[in-house]
């Protein structure tokens, strides 16, 4: 097994590219404040140019819940790589299930999500726990599942 150096924050937009698969206008993680074995701390700028606002909804826009669930699963998908072997060039995090998911209230332009996520379960099947803030109030939560599978077998 080859070392891997210890993440620790603030990840930059750089370095969270790095570890996660996702691209613009998929990656919902724009910086990590805080990273240690047991929590993460992310952010997304939540901005008028975001593409979903178009559609979601005209003259009213509102971040859909689940774009906040996948905020949770990729802060999730960079604490994991902090806590277990994972390795981002050659292994990928995917949805098991989602568990609890609540909304409390609307997330508009111009918010700063918040996205805290802890492990609650730390191995190839990774379950976390996750909450997205916006001003210190809660706006969603949810408990995920994802496992961990080789980038090689999915087709890719």
């Amino acid at each position: 097994m080859v070392e891997r150096p210890v993440l620790t924050a603030p990840l930059s937009i750089e370095r969270i590219q790095e570890l996660l698969p996702h691209r613009y206008p998929f990656l919902l993680v724009d910086r990590v404040i805080e990273l240690t074995e047991d929590k993460i701390v992310a952010l997304k700028n939540v901005s008028v140019n975001e593409p979903y606002f178009a559609g979601h909804f005209p003259g009213m826009p509102v971040m859909p819940g689940v774009l906040q669930l996948e905020a949770m699963a990729q802060a999730g998908g960079i604490l994991a790589q902090r806590v277990i072997d994972f390795d981002a060039r050659t292994q990928v995090m995917l949805f098991l299930s989602i568990d609890a998911a609540k909304f409390r209230r609307a997330v508009v332009p111009g918010d700063q999500l918040r996205i805290e996520v802890v492990p609650l379960r730390k191995g190839k099947i990774f379950k976390m726990k996750g909450e997205c803030t916006v001003d210190g109030k809660v706006v969603s939560s949810a408990e995920l599942l994802a496992t961990i599978a080789d980038r090689s077998k999915l087709g890719a």
